[in-house]
């Protein structure tokens, strides 16, 4: 049938096209694509990304930077103080205390144990993710603030008694000013090929070398030189001698460099040429 001289299929086309242009206008937050996904399903394997200046530089040489860039501090524990080109301020892991500074916009939580959760957070707190569902199932987040795009990667976790919690722990990925950055949680498992997919590209990754409350340092060790990021920020290692094996069995293939400062700047044209160990200052 045709009407107005044009196909009834054509027209509901456009119309289904005007809703969904419409829908993404009036939605608040509505989640961009995913950059380092897609990657993934163009790219069948993972690969460092591509650089084209020396390593990371401190925070007060910001207005040298040639692309947008990204401030991390390491607070402590698992918690980081991401702030965006954009002024977006995340904190990662969050279990009440967020660093100094103004109040984030957004935390990340997970619940393995207490020191990476709260049940009280600040309410000026706009955003709040929990890495678990608290009605059950996998927890499901994707959402963009400003210039940021946040959506999680559900992995499982171990009770203390001996059992596994399905879904308990979530993978945070922050894609900002070009770069995909990875938070693994309290990782306590490898994840599957699947999960991997569904990582997709990491720049950069926070990775617990604690290697026993979480994942085992073997065992990550493997998974950090199969994700190949370009800078690899160790986080949650409670003693000198987990973080002593963790660099010893990364050395290979990777460099290794210590930071004097606890705040660095990173953009995608600062990356490191070769895939990098960075060790800040905290605990």
């Amino acid at each position: 049938m045709f009407r107005f001289g044009l196909p009834v299929g054509f027209l509901v086309g456009v119309l289904a096209g005007l809703a969904f242009t419409l829908a993404a206008v009036l939605t608040p937050n509505t989640a961009q694509a995913s950059k380092c996904f897609a990657y993934v399903e163009q790219v069948p394997e993972f690969q460092p990304s591509p650089s084209s200046a020396p390593g990371f530089i401190p925070a007060a040489f910001s207005a040298a930077q040639l692309a947008p860039s990204v401030q991390i501090t390491y607070v402590t524990h698992s918690t980081f103080r991401l702030e965006t080109p954009e002024g977006v301020v995340i904190a990662t892991d969050y279990a009440g205390f967020a660093g100094a500074g103004v109040v984030p916009t957004v935390v990340t939580m997970n619940h393995a144990h207490e020191t990476h959760y709260t049940a009280f957070p600040d309410p000026a707190i706009q955003h709040v993710l929990r890495g678990w569902n608290p009605q059950g199932g996998p927890a499901k987040h994707n959402l963009t603030v400003e210039d940021v795009l946040i959506r999680n990667v559900p992995t499982d976790i171990r009770r203390w008694d001996g059992g596994a919690e399905r879904d308990g722990n979530s993978i945070f990925i922050f894609e900002v000013a070009d770069l995909c950055i990875g938070h693994l949680g309290h990782l306590h498992h490898k994840p599957t090929p699947e999960q991997l997919a569904m990582i997709g590209r990491l720049d950069v990754v926070f990775a617990p070398v604690d290697g026993s409350y979480t994942l085992d340092l073997p065992t990550m060790i493997e998974l950090l030189k199969e994700l190949r990021a370009s800078l690899v920020i160790p986080m949650h290692s409670f003693s000198d001698s987990s973080l002593r094996l963790f660099l010893a069995g990364m050395l290979s293939d990777f460099e290794l460099d210590m930071a004097k400062d606890a705040t660095i700047e990173i953009s995608l044209t600062t990356l490191p040429r070769q895939p990098t160990v960075l060790v800040l200052p905290g605990r």
